[in-house]
């Protein structure tokens, strides 16, 4: 028996005026002459993100959604290298604190995927060090909501940089030099255009970081399409994690473009993969990548309903 819980990420096609990525550009920031004012005003922008997020979790409460992917773009220009100064946590902590308490008299598993510009593998140190920091204000965000910060960001490998053998090294060499703190939040992702399964397991067995299988990935970039034959491999990476082993499912929006995400997910595509792993674990979380957001979930949750799996929620199903 295997339950399964479905995810989505970030915001709601239900709630309006709900978006939790409010931002303000550099340029916008610095028209402002008053400076102080100017970060007020991205304070606020961030507060109101949060306060969003929180609305989020109370939808997600309402709905049965147990799994849900905060944005990562909460607090506009956090890391700008011209607002070095501005102290961003001090006046989000008791909007951090009420999500927190939520999630305490409410618990569900949380988590964030970090914008494409954060690279481990990367031979730029001023990138790596940027990257560093982005990590390291994912990490503040989740202890400001008193949330186990293990495995709670998933990253890409990275870039390939014209050698594939070379960028995986420098992505050993590099991690060497990441706080364990932050080492400790991290899981990878095998991608859609370089690092492909069997390079993602090389790297998170290595290293002793778990793996995050997107379905959607793998059918589109991979050196053999047998993957089932490397799933207990992808099981034992998340052996000593205090989660369940966590997947990403989406569907192609066309032939054409392979890719793009589509607004919704294939469900047919979907249980191909539920039904080869059924029983090889007893929980798995799989994360919904569609543009419908919640809806894409409303819409799975009926389609595997139909298709005879037992219903325990509206986010939930058990497979025996």
């Amino acid at each position: 028996m295997t339950i399964v819980r479905l995810g989505y990420v970030a915001m709601s096609v239900h709630l309006k005026n709900c978006s939790p990525s409010q931002t303000m550009t550099y340029r916008q920031f610095s028209s402002i002459k008053d400076r102080e004012a100017a970060i007020l005003k991205l304070e606020r922008i961030a507060i109101s993100n949060l306060q969003n997020c929180l609305r989020l979790l109370k939808h997600n409460v309402a709905n049965s959604i147990h799994f849900f992917r905060f944005s990562s773009k909460l607090i506009p220009l956090a890391n700008h290298e011209e607002l070095r100064d501005w102290r961003y946590m001090r006046p989000l902590k008791e909007a951090l604190r009420e999500i927190g308490d939520y999630l305490k008299e409410h618990p569900m598993r949380v988590d964030f995927h970090p914008d494409h510009f954060v690279l481990l593998n990367t031979p730029n140190v001023d990138t790596l060090n940027m990257s560093v920091k982005t990590l390291a204000m994912h990490e503040a965000l989740l202890k400001g909501m008193s949330v186990n910060t293990e495995h709670r960001c998933v990253l890409h490998v990275g870039g390939a940089y014209e050698d594939k053998e070379k960028a995986m090294e420098l992505f050993i060499e590099n991690w060497g030099v990441i706080p364990h703190k932050l080492q400790k939040m991290v899981i990878l992702e095998n991608d859609d255009t370089s690092f492909t399964l069997e390079d993602t397991l090389y790297l998170c067995e290595k290293l002793g970081i778990p793996l995050v299988f997107d379905y959607h990935h793998h059918l589109a970039n991979f050196q053999n399409d047998r993957w089932l034959e490397s799933w207990e491999r992808v099981v034992n990476t998340w052996a000593h994690s205090p989660l369940p082993i966590k997947m990403h499912i989406s569907s192609p929006r066309s032939d054409k473009e392979y890719r793009a995400h589509a607004d919704l997910i294939d469900p047919i595509m979907f249980l191909g993969f539920l039904n080869e792993i059924k029983g090889t674990v007893p929980e798995i979380h799989c994360m919904i990548e569609a543009k419908q957001k919640d809806e894409a979930l409303f819409q799975l949750g009926d389609d595997l309903e139909a298709a005879g799996l037992e219903r325990i929620d509206q986010g939930s199903f058990r497979m025996k």
